[in-house]
Protein backbone atom coordinates (compact mmCIF):
# COMPACT_ATOMS: atom_id res chain seq x y z
CA UNK A 1 0.00 0.00 0.00
CA UNK A 2 1.15 3.56 -0.66
CA UNK A 3 2.50 4.80 2.69
CA UNK A 4 0.29 7.91 2.43
CA UNK A 5 -2.89 5.87 2.01
CA UNK A 6 -5.21 5.56 4.98
CA UNK A 7 -6.19 1.93 5.62
CA UNK A 8 -9.82 0.84 5.61
CA UNK A 9 -10.74 -0.26 9.14
CA UNK A 10 -13.69 -2.58 9.76
CA UNK A 11 -16.02 -1.40 12.53
CA UNK A 12 -19.04 -3.11 14.03
CA UNK A 13 -22.06 -1.13 15.28
CA UNK A 14 -25.27 -2.32 16.89
CA UNK A 15 -28.54 -1.14 15.41
CA UNK A 16 -31.36 -2.17 13.09
CA UNK A 17 -30.21 0.00 10.16
CA UNK A 18 -26.47 -0.67 10.15
CA UNK A 19 -24.28 -3.66 9.46
CA UNK A 20 -20.46 -3.51 9.56
CA UNK A 21 -18.85 -0.24 8.47
CA UNK A 22 -15.58 0.53 6.70
CA UNK A 23 -13.83 3.59 8.09
CA UNK A 24 -10.95 5.66 6.74
CA UNK A 25 -9.32 8.26 9.00
CA UNK A 26 -7.10 10.73 7.18
CA UNK A 27 -4.30 12.45 9.05
CA UNK A 28 -3.32 14.76 6.19
CA UNK A 29 -6.85 15.99 5.31
CA UNK A 30 -6.65 15.20 1.58
CA UNK A 31 -8.72 16.96 -1.02
CA UNK A 32 -11.51 14.76 -2.36
CA UNK A 33 -14.11 14.56 -5.09
CA UNK A 34 -17.00 12.26 -4.28
CA UNK A 35 -20.36 11.22 -5.68
CA UNK A 36 -21.46 10.03 -2.22
CA UNK A 37 -24.99 10.92 -1.15
CA UNK A 38 -23.65 12.36 2.13
CA UNK A 39 -20.70 14.75 2.05
CA UNK A 40 -20.25 14.43 -1.68
CA UNK A 41 -18.75 17.00 -4.03
CA UNK A 42 -15.44 18.82 -3.48
CA UNK A 43 -14.05 18.98 0.05
CA UNK A 44 -11.11 18.16 2.26
CA UNK A 45 -11.73 15.05 4.32
CA UNK A 46 -10.99 14.03 7.87
CA UNK A 47 -12.69 10.69 7.36
CA UNK A 48 -14.81 8.55 5.03
CA UNK A 49 -17.28 5.75 5.71
CA UNK A 50 -18.74 2.91 3.67
CA UNK A 51 -21.79 1.91 5.71
CA UNK A 52 -23.25 -1.55 5.29
CA UNK A 53 -27.05 -1.66 5.39
CA UNK A 54 -29.65 -4.41 5.29
CA UNK A 55 -31.14 -5.60 2.01
CA UNK A 56 -34.49 -4.17 3.17
CA UNK A 57 -32.99 -0.75 4.00
CA UNK A 58 -35.55 1.96 3.28
CA UNK A 59 -34.35 5.07 5.12
CA UNK A 60 -34.40 8.27 3.08
CA UNK A 61 -32.74 10.52 5.68
CA UNK A 62 -29.25 9.55 4.60
CA UNK A 63 -27.68 12.68 6.11
CA UNK A 64 -29.20 11.79 9.47
CA UNK A 65 -28.09 8.18 9.26
CA UNK A 66 -24.60 9.23 8.24
CA UNK A 67 -24.36 11.60 11.21
CA UNK A 68 -25.55 8.84 13.57
CA UNK A 69 -22.88 6.43 12.37
CA UNK A 70 -20.13 9.07 12.46
CA UNK A 71 -21.10 10.06 16.01
CA UNK A 72 -21.16 6.42 17.14
CA UNK A 73 -17.61 6.04 15.83
CA UNK A 74 -16.45 9.24 17.50
CA UNK A 75 -15.72 11.01 14.22
CA UNK A 76 -15.55 14.79 13.99
CA UNK A 77 -14.70 17.23 11.24
CA UNK A 78 -15.52 16.82 7.56
CA UNK A 79 -16.39 13.46 6.09
CA UNK A 80 -18.23 11.62 3.36
CA UNK A 81 -20.53 8.60 3.70
CA UNK A 82 -21.25 5.81 1.24
CA UNK A 83 -23.99 3.22 1.75
CA UNK A 84 -24.17 -0.33 0.42
CA UNK A 85 -26.03 -3.58 0.90
CA UNK A 86 -22.93 -5.40 -0.32
CA UNK A 87 -20.94 -7.22 2.35
CA UNK A 88 -18.27 -4.70 3.37
CA UNK A 89 -16.29 -7.45 5.10
CA UNK A 90 -15.47 -8.64 1.57
CA UNK A 91 -13.80 -5.36 0.66
CA UNK A 92 -11.14 -5.86 -2.01
CA UNK A 93 -7.95 -3.85 -2.39
CA UNK A 94 -5.40 -3.17 -5.10
CA UNK A 95 -2.31 -1.00 -5.51
CA UNK A 96 -0.50 0.30 -8.56
CA UNK A 97 2.16 2.99 -8.83
CA UNK A 98 1.34 4.46 -5.43
CA UNK A 99 -2.42 4.45 -6.08
CA UNK A 100 -4.48 2.52 -3.50
CA UNK A 101 -8.04 1.31 -4.17
CA UNK A 102 -10.65 -0.17 -1.84
CA UNK A 103 -13.84 -1.53 -3.40
CA UNK A 104 -17.03 -3.17 -2.17
CA UNK A 105 -18.79 -4.90 -5.02
CA UNK A 106 -22.46 -5.83 -5.18
CA UNK A 107 -23.70 -7.00 -8.56
CA UNK A 108 -27.15 -8.38 -7.83
CA UNK A 109 -28.75 -5.66 -9.94
CA UNK A 110 -26.48 -4.56 -12.80
CA UNK A 111 -27.76 -2.12 -15.39
CA UNK A 112 -26.64 -0.64 -18.70
CA UNK A 113 -25.99 3.10 -18.43
CA UNK A 114 -27.93 3.92 -21.60
CA UNK A 115 -30.78 1.44 -21.12
CA UNK A 116 -34.21 2.68 -22.15
CA UNK A 117 -36.67 3.75 -19.49
CA UNK A 118 -38.37 0.76 -17.94
CA UNK A 119 -35.76 -1.67 -19.28
CA UNK A 120 -34.33 -2.49 -15.87
CA UNK A 121 -35.59 -5.39 -13.81
CA UNK A 122 -37.11 -4.94 -10.35
CA UNK A 123 -34.69 -3.23 -7.97
CA UNK A 124 -32.50 -5.43 -5.84
CA UNK A 125 -29.76 -4.25 -3.55
CA UNK A 126 -26.37 -4.09 -5.20
CA UNK A 127 -23.85 -1.28 -5.23
CA UNK A 128 -20.22 -0.86 -6.27
CA UNK A 129 -18.47 1.65 -4.02
CA UNK A 130 -14.88 2.58 -4.85
CA UNK A 131 -12.48 4.65 -2.74
CA UNK A 132 -9.28 5.71 -4.53
CA UNK A 133 -6.29 7.35 -2.83
CA UNK A 134 -3.60 8.91 -5.00
CA UNK A 135 -0.04 9.86 -4.00
CA UNK A 136 0.01 13.03 -6.11
CA UNK A 137 -2.00 16.24 -6.27
CA UNK A 138 -4.60 16.71 -9.01
CA UNK A 139 -5.82 19.73 -10.91
CA UNK A 140 -9.61 20.15 -10.88
CA UNK A 141 -9.82 18.83 -14.44
CA UNK A 142 -7.62 15.85 -13.63
CA UNK A 143 -9.79 15.06 -10.61
CA UNK A 144 -12.88 14.88 -12.81
CA UNK A 145 -10.93 12.84 -15.34
CA UNK A 146 -9.97 10.42 -12.57
CA UNK A 147 -13.65 9.74 -11.89
CA UNK A 148 -14.13 8.98 -15.60
CA UNK A 149 -11.11 6.66 -15.60
CA UNK A 150 -12.44 4.85 -12.52
CA UNK A 151 -15.81 4.36 -14.17
CA UNK A 152 -14.27 3.07 -17.40
CA UNK A 153 -12.08 0.58 -15.53
CA UNK A 154 -15.01 -0.61 -13.41
CA UNK A 155 -17.11 -1.17 -16.53
CA UNK A 156 -14.25 -3.04 -18.22
CA UNK A 157 -13.99 -5.35 -15.22
CA UNK A 158 -17.73 -6.03 -15.31
CA UNK A 159 -17.72 -6.76 -19.03
CA UNK A 160 -14.68 -9.04 -18.77
CA UNK A 161 -16.50 -10.95 -16.01
CA UNK A 162 -19.63 -11.29 -18.20
CA UNK A 163 -21.73 -9.15 -15.87
CA UNK A 164 -24.60 -7.77 -18.01
CA UNK A 165 -24.21 -4.08 -17.29
CA UNK A 166 -21.85 -1.13 -16.97
CA UNK A 167 -22.50 -0.82 -13.23
CA UNK A 168 -25.45 -0.54 -10.88
CA UNK A 169 -27.84 2.37 -10.44
CA UNK A 170 -26.35 3.35 -7.08
CA UNK A 171 -22.59 3.09 -7.60
CA UNK A 172 -20.45 5.74 -5.91
CA UNK A 173 -16.84 6.93 -5.99
CA UNK A 174 -14.53 8.80 -3.63
CA UNK A 175 -11.21 10.12 -4.98
CA UNK A 176 -8.64 11.51 -2.51
CA UNK A 177 -5.33 13.26 -3.20
CA UNK A 178 -2.78 15.31 -1.23
CA UNK A 179 -2.99 19.09 -1.43
CA UNK A 180 0.79 19.48 -1.48
CA UNK A 181 2.90 19.33 -4.62
CA UNK A 182 2.53 20.24 -8.27
CA UNK A 183 -0.81 18.89 -9.52
CA UNK A 184 -1.13 16.37 -12.29
CA UNK A 185 -3.09 17.85 -15.18
CA UNK A 186 -3.94 14.59 -16.94
CA UNK A 187 -5.59 11.49 -15.45
CA UNK A 188 -7.00 9.64 -18.43
CA UNK A 189 -6.23 5.92 -18.71
CA UNK A 190 -3.13 6.47 -20.86
CA UNK A 191 -1.57 9.07 -18.60
CA UNK A 192 0.91 7.80 -16.00
CA UNK A 193 -1.39 8.70 -13.11
CA UNK A 194 -4.59 7.51 -14.77
CA UNK A 195 -3.07 4.23 -15.94
CA UNK A 196 -2.26 3.32 -12.34
CA UNK A 197 -5.79 4.27 -11.25
CA UNK A 198 -7.33 2.19 -14.03
CA UNK A 199 -5.27 -0.91 -13.33
CA UNK A 200 -5.84 -0.78 -9.57
CA UNK A 201 -9.59 -0.22 -9.95
CA UNK A 202 -9.85 -3.02 -12.51
CA UNK A 203 -8.10 -5.49 -10.20
CA UNK A 204 -10.08 -4.47 -7.11
CA UNK A 205 -13.44 -4.68 -8.90
CA UNK A 206 -12.51 -7.98 -10.58
CA UNK A 207 -11.61 -9.46 -7.20
CA UNK A 208 -14.85 -8.11 -5.75
CA UNK A 209 -16.90 -9.74 -8.50
CA UNK A 210 -15.21 -13.07 -7.80
CA UNK A 211 -15.92 -12.78 -4.06
CA UNK A 212 -19.56 -11.83 -4.61
CA UNK A 213 -20.36 -14.91 -6.70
Amino acid sequence: MNRAAAPAQLRHLAGPDTRPVLEWRFTNRPMALSSAAVGGGWRRLDWALNVGVDLAYNRTDLDGHGREVAAALGLTGDGTVLFTAADVTRCTKADDGGVHVDATVGITSPTWAAATDGASTAWRAGTINIVVQLPVALSPAAAVNTVITITEAKSQALLDASVPGTGTASDAVVVCWPVEGDPEIFAGPRSACGASVARAVYRAVTSGIERSR
